[in-house]
């Protein structure tokens, strides 16, 4: 750098005139331009220092204004912390009241189902104290029907039962004298039941005995065959017994000509009827009649109503006597009623003719009473005089009114 300005130093009175002009006006330029430029530098600082303060005044103002928003911030945000606050307590309050309701249903809820607990507790006690009671029920007919068995196995006991079931139904259903038990018959049997018939007709025969074993024997049977066996064995004894009954048991003209065989049970009673029909078509050609206990009931019944019926027909002559009787005290009281009546009427219209003449009589004593009489010196009554009399009539209900004259 020394070493130019020297050189240059030196070149510069070398130069023209012309050539120093034009370098003093291009130094001059520069000089101006420099000027210029740092004028305009300063415009520039200076408004970049204006513009700098408008901001800092920008910023001062956001600032403010960042400042009371910020206190409007803490203002609104201490108000919605007390909200907040004031909601949280209600909530809680809230929260709290119900979680006791919840406690109270709940309690309340686990108190029922408590007591429901206890109730359905004691039922299924009482259930189950009902429940051992049917047991020892159970046990009680299981005894029952051991001794049944026992009762059926032997044929005595068997025929007493049968009979004693046919005596029960019988004399449940007809009156004292309707019936007999093993009365003994001109040919010396003694059927088990005879009942007497209305109207002077003969008994009615039943007999209660009944071949149980060969019955058993078909139920028992472990086979065809066996069954088979069983069932023609039954046949025969049922043919037996109806012979029997039929040649025993129906006298002419001192029984019926039809009797009753009883069975004591209707599941045997409808096994006959399904599985034996000509069983039941013999016993129907010997007029003998296979009855179960509700037949032989409704039988009963039947005779019961006829023998009603005979009672009622042997008193009818009595009763239409009574009628008659009642039919002249009726007429008797009919007459009497009709001449009370004829009393009543006459002493109905001499009342009212009393009544009409005791009117009568009271108007013309009214008439009597307002007239005004004066003494017999032409004097009108004194004071001192004594009142008039009064005179009642018999009947109490008229008075007169009399006038002493002087």
């Amino acid at each position: 750098m020394t070493t130019t300005a020297d050189s240059l130093t030196i070149s510069l009175p070398m130069l023209s005139p012309g050539v120093l002009a034009l370098a003093g006006g291009a130094l001059a330029v520069i000089i101006l331009a420099t000027i210029m430029f740092a004028l305009r530098n300063a415009g520039i600082r200076r408004e970049e220092a204006e513009e700098a303060n408008l901001r800092a005044a920008e910023s001062d103002a956001r600032m403010a204004e960042l400042l009371k928003i910020q206190a409007e911030m803490q203002g609104r945000i201490s108000t919605m912390a007390e909200v907040f606050g004031a909601r949280q307590a209600e909530l809680n309050q809230a929260i709290n009241q119900r979680l006791d309701g919840m406690s109270q249903r709940v309690s309340s809820t686990l108190t029922e189902q408590t007591k429901s607990t206890h109730d359905n507790l004691q039922k299924l006690q009482e259930r189950l104290a009902v429940i051992d009671a049917a047991q020892n029920n159970i046990q009680t007919l299981a005894k029952d029907v051991v001794g049944l068995q026992a009762i059926l196995s032997n044929k005595q006991t068997r025929g007493a039962f049968g009979q004693s079931r046919m005596e029960t139904i019988v004399a449940d259903g007809l009156p004292m004298g309707a019936y007999a038990f093993q009365q003994t018959l001109s040919n010396g049997s003694r059927p088990d039941c005879t009942i007497r018939m209305p109207n002077g007709a003969p008994p009615l025969v039943i007999d209660a005995k009944f071949p149980l074993e060969a019955w058993n024997a078909i139920r028992d049977a472990g086979s065809a065959d066996a069954g088979k066996l069983a069932a023609q064995q039954f046949r025969r004894d049922m043919d037996i017994h109806i012979k029997d009954i039929s040649d025993k048991y129906l006298i002419q003209g001192e029984t019926q000509d039809t009797a009753f065989l009883f069975v004591p049970s209707e599941s045997i009673f409808a096994e006959i009827h399904e599985n034996f029909e000509a069983i039941v078509q013999k016993a129907h050609r010997a007029r003998v009649v296979i009855v179960s206990p509700s037949l032989l009931m409704l039988s009963i019944q039947v005779i019961q109503a006829v023998l009603k019926d005979q009672r009622m027909r042997a008193q009818a002559h009595v009763i239409q006597g009574e009628v008659a009787l009642l039919m002249d005290d009726l007429g008797r009281l009919d007459e009497r009623v009709r001449k009370l009546q004829g009393h009543f009427s006459q002493t109905q219209r001499d009342v009212d003719q009393i009544i009409t003449s005791a009117d009568k009589l009271t108007k013309r004593g009214a008439k009597i009473e307002a007239l005004e009489f004066e003494g017999g010196d032409g004097r009108p009554a004194r004071e001192n005089e004594a009142p008039p009399k009064s005179v009642e009539s018999r009947t109490g209900l008229l008075k007169l009114r009399v006038v002493d004259e002087e």
